[in-house]
């Protein structure tokens, strides 16, 4: 597969998916749509692992990770759900464009983790200056958008908060095997919930285009990012992955005004410029991460081409480890690839 390709996917997946979580929110129902979507990621995920012969861990170390994620992952999406029927498509990404920070603030807390350097608590404060200007944001056209607003960004969290429960637990297992076994603890949940919410009814009067965007999150959204995410963390640099963070939430925005008629207040730009830029911040060194290993490779083939060698062993070593060193980086709680937008 080619990585500038895969690279280009999760774009363009992360960047669709609030559009089309709102889309099958308000015209099937937000339970409903939620239920439907998580179902068809579970029926292809076990068809997956069934064609591919995954092994599938279920010790009880691994039945307890499968709930974690499960249950987190529940809870998460419960909650986009309901909040996406009250506040703009674009700002859903930009909420959970502050993934890699709650991340890194409960990785500090629970695991010990010294990953709030100044830059990042800098980063931090500007982000949360953001938030707090939108939240209080009378969004056009629903009085519950600060509901709404909240329930987002509690979504936002419970998924930091599983991915740092996740990592302490530090389980060994494939990405697919995971994602199995905690959409088989989120289903039933999801099932109850609707039952709940909407009394196991249909519904009514469902659009085509809500019944699109649930087959597009539950084969898309659920599966196919989750696995190309997995796929370019494992050929990337930590800067190269940052940077899906910073452009996702712009690209959901302007799809969000492009296709959805979306009108975001003057003062909620304001805040999302202000998250932005704490974002930024607060990646600030997997970025110049990226840039230092564009230098090395740059010069390497400086080197190797002026030595007439192409590949010389000492020309692409600093290039390599470094790279390495990045690539093992993205694993951990605290940046960015850790914890991707609602799935």
């Amino acid at each position: 597969m080619s990585v500038p390709a895969a690279y280009l996917g999760v774009i363009l997946i992360w960047s669709t998916t609030p559009l089309a979580i709102q889309w099958s929110a308000q015209g099937a129902g937000f339970s409903f749509a939620v239920m439907a979507r998580m179902l068809i990621g579970l029926v292809i995920c076990l068809a997956l692992l069934f064609a591919t012969r995954t092994a599938f861990p279920f010790t009880p170390a691994a039945r307890r990770l499968y709930a974690i994620s499960g249950l987190s992952l529940f809870a998460s999406m419960f909650l986009t759900y309901w909040g996406a029927l009250h506040i703009p498509s674009g700002l859903i990404s930009v909420i959970f464009g502050l993934s890699p920070l709650a991340t890194g603030v409960f990785a500090a807390l629970w695991l010990a983790e010294r990953t709030l350097t100044l830059f990042r608590i800098s980063g931090l404060v500007l982000a949360l200056a953001g938030l707090w200007l939108i939240f209080g944001q009378p969004w056009p056209g629903d009085s519950h958008a600060s509901l709404g607003t909240l329930a987002v960004v509690a979504g936002m969290a419970l998924q930091a908060l599983g991915l740092v429960w996740i990592k302490r637990l530090n389980l060994r297992a494939s990405p697919l095997a995971i994602t199995t076994g905690s959409l088989g603890v989120a289903v039933p949940c999801f099932i109850l919930a609707w039952v709940i919410t909407d009394a196991a009814q249909l519904p009514a009067a469902a659009t085509l285009r809500a019944g699109v965007a649930i087959v597009y999150l539950g084969i898309l959204g659920s599966v196919v990012g989750f696995t190309l995410y997995y796929y370019i963390i494992r050929h990337l640099d930590a800067g190269r992955i940052a940077l899906i963070m910073l452009v996702t939430p712009v690209s959901a925005l302007l799809l969000g005004q492009t296709l959805n008629h979306e009108h975001i207040p003057g003062v909620g730009w304001v805040g999302i410029a202000l998250i932005g830029a704490g974002l930024l911040l607060y990646e600030s060194q997997a970025l110049r991460q990226l840039r230092t290993v564009a230098y090395f490779l740059n010069s390497s083939s400086s080197e190797a081409a002026g030595a007439g060698l192409s590949g010389s062993p000492s020309t692409d070593r600093p290039a390599s480890a470094l790279l390495e060193n990045s690539a093992s980086s993205t694993l951990r709680p605290g940046c960015a690839i850790t914890a991707p937008p609602p799935r």
